[in-house]
């Protein structure tokens, strides 16, 4: 029987450095973005609902709003 592996150590990374404090996106993408096809690891947690981007209120557009942690994301970062 083979063993399911765990999550790609950079996404347990990102997810640590999200929970460290309040992330904007635009501080996010400057340093999660890729535009390698094999390293997809904003686009891999966005898909797998473990992160989610939350709505600017200062009028200064998507880059400020915050990017957190979905309960999901939270209870993965917590079980590695």
């Amino acid at each position: 029987m083979t063993e399911l592996a765990g999550p790609h150590p950079l996404t347990l990374q990102m997810l640590a450095w999200l929970a460290s404090r309040p992330r904007t996106y635009g501080e996010t993408m400057n340093a999660w973005r890729t535009s390698c096809p094999r390293l997809s690891i904003w686009e891999d947690a966005l898909a797998d609902r473990l992160i989610l981007v939350g709505r600017a209120n200062d009028g200064e557009g998507y880059s400020s709003a915050l990017v957190e942690l979905t309960s999901d994301g939270r209870e993965l970062l917590n079980r590695f």
